[in-house]
């Protein structure tokens, strides 16, 4: 299996575990094919020593001859109890080998899998399902343990386990262990043939289990859209469909895998009757002895475990492969977006400039900016102004490199913003997005999420900056309040405030506020500007807003219009050239009038 092969390197970096595990797979064979030796032995002997039994049944000798028996078989029962005992023992060995690497691997590849995860595009985010990543990262990756730990650790058992045994049947006769093991042939063409089906229906089925995933987390993240449009049961009519799909295909799996079993049977049965017929036939000749055909039976039965297990695993294996070769689809995907070698580390002033910038994306082919340009000084503030659809975000979008742009340069500090390093250039970044995403914890965390480092007293003024401490103080734990899946136990205003609390307390010298007040009432909204105002003075601003801010005064204001500039001055200028600005000005005053 190709796509498996990318497993190799954690292979190798667990080679010890791999190495010791397949040697007590070796050593706990040698102790499980010599019991059909001895008992090929004591069967032999007690056999002779029956037959001398009888003859001195009326004499003295018969009880010399009952005690050598009984000394020979409980002799021989000891050390068979001794070679179980030691075989169970590097059984237990090999287990803690193979199957804790195989728990190792599956730790490093999920680390490795959400490593990569976020190392990729936005881009890339557009256009896939949360589902199927979460898919991905856990039921392929599982799947894939299975392989690297039972399927080696069973496959390397078979394949040591049936040399030794062949090897020592070949000892005993060359002709009759080639009647013995020649239906297995035909078992590796049925598991051959199988296999390929099965590799096609795995891949089929983890697809599957990939869309129902993405509809029970969209379900579950849309549960108030839900019961408020009370689609419960459209959405349980569409899940169960999906649901319904994925049982069918995973039971026509289930049937083919199940031609493994019957399989087995057959040919190990065929086997067995072989080793009695056959081998009955040259004991008689004497060319073997009876003990040889029961030494000959264990050893059937001894591989019939691992033989019916290559069906398992051979599943396990084409399963593992469907779900490894899911796993290098995303792995394979490479960022566009990454740091250059000796890429800048100093922090900028905050000089922004854009040129000649445009923007297209690549999912939708939209163009959300077209040829253009701002100069921004450091510590100016400028307020970007446009309908939806007008290119605004998208600004921010590019200052954050979460897109490259189409055309044109942007430069901080005039120095491309290609030159610096992803982790500076965001760090120096505040961003305060309208979208309130919260993560399931406490206020305080949510907060500090902004900077890993921000002390107790960082924390609690950047909440009153953005006006949300006497919120805060209403809530039952303060600020240990845990506030649920993306905030669930706050209002619109309440997670706005506390995503601007995480972009204020990082305090970097460039603040981008996208719509980041547009659920705040009129009041609070002068409160967060009249509070942000000593906190701004010497940072670079960028305020991307429908409507206008009264609070403040702007450096420059644009406006936007399909992506274009079209108008650019300050309030003073926009008003006097009564166009767009100015309408929209004068309707806000209007509106806050008649409020």
């Amino acid at each position: 299996m190709k796509h498996l092969a990318a497993l190799n390197k954690y292979l190798l970096r667990y080679k010890w575990h791999l190495i010791l595990g397949m040697l007590f797979v070796s050593i706990s064979n040698v102790f499980a094919v010599i019991p059909p030796v001895i008992i090929r032995n004591v069967i032999d002997r007690v056999n002779a020593n029956i037959t001398n039994y009888r003859l001195f049944a009326d004499t003295s000798l018969s009880v010399d001859f009952e005690d050598y028996i009984f000394t020979l078989v409980l002799q021989s029962g000891l050390i068979l109890l001794g070679l179980a005992i030691a075989r169970g023992l590097f059984m237990f060995f090999m287990r803690q080998t193979i199957i804790v690497m195989s728990r190792h691997v599956e730790y490093d590849l999920k680390n490795d899998i959400y490593q990569h995860y976020q190392a990729l595009n936005t881009q890339f985010y557009k256009t896939r399902n949360t589902g199927d990543l979460m898919n991905r990262i856990s039921e392929d990756v599982s799947r894939v343990r299975m392989y690297i730990g039972p399927a080696i650790m069973y496959t390397t058992n078979l394949v040591v386990l049936t040399i030794m045994c062949l090897w020592n049947m070949v000892r005993v006769s060359p002709l009759l262990t080639f009647y013995v093991i020649l239906p297995l042939p035909f078992l590796a063409l049925s598991i051959y043939l199988v296999n390929r089906v099965i590799f096609r229906k795995s891949e089929k089925i983890q697809s599957q289990l990939s869309d129902m995933t993405t509809i029970a987390q969209e379900s579950y993240s849309g549960i108030r859209v839900i019961k408020s449009f009370v689609q419960e049961k459209a959405m349980m009519g569409f899940f169960n469909d999906k649901s319904e799909e994925y049982k069918k295909s995973a039971i026509n799996l289930s049937l083919t895998e199940a031609v493994f079993f019957p399989s087995m049977n057959l040919f190990i049965g065929l086997s067995i009757l072989s080793t009695v017929l056959i081998g009955g036939y040259y004991a008689i000749q004497g060319t073997i002895s009876a003990g040889n055909i029961a030494e000959f039976i264990l050893y059937i039965t001894m591989l019939m475990f691992p033989m019916m297990a290559i069906g398992w695993v051979a599943s396990i294996v084409q399963r593992a492969g469907a779900s490894q070769k899911r796993i290098n689809e995303f792995m394979d995907a490479q960022p566009d977006i990454v740091s250059k070698e000796g890429a800048i580390r100093e922090t900028p002033k905050g000089n922004i400039s854009f040129e000649g910038v445009g923007f297209v994306y690549q999912h939708t082919g939209i163009k959300a900016l077209d040829n253009f340009t701002l100069e921004i000084k450091a510590g100016e503030k400028v307020a970007v102004i446009g309908k939806t659809g007008s290119g605004k975000s998208t600004l921010v979008h590019l200052l954050l490199r979460m897109y490259d742009a189409s055309q044109g340069n942007i430069h901080i500090d005039r120095q491309s913003i290609k030159d610096y390093h992803l982790q500076t250039l965001r760090t120096s970044i505040a961003y305060a997005p309208q979208e309130a995403l919260l993560f399931s914890d406490t206020v305080y965390n949510n907060i500090r999420f902004g900077r890993a480092d921000a002390t107790d007293a960082e924390v609690k003024e950047a909440a009153r900056l953005a006006d949300f401490e006497k919120d805060i103080a209403m809530l039952k734990d303060g600020y240990e309040t845990v506030i649920g899946e993306r905030g669930v136990m706050l209002s619109g205003g309440q997670k706005q405030r506390l995503v601007l609390a995480r972009a204020l307390v990082k305090n970097s010298p460039i603040l981008l506020m996208d719509e980041s007040l547009s659920a705040v009432d009129t009041q609070t909204e002068q409160n967060i500007l009249t509070n942000l105002k000593p906190y701004i003075e010497n940072k670079t601003v960028i305020v991307i807003t429908h409507r206008i801010f009264t609070g403040w005064d702007f450096d420059k204001i644009i406006v936007l219009e399909n992506g274009q500039i079209a108008e650019q001055g300050t309030h003073e200028e926009l008003m006097q050239l009564n166009k767009r600005y100015a309408r929209l000005y004068r309707h806000q005053t209007e509106m806050n009038a008649t409020a």
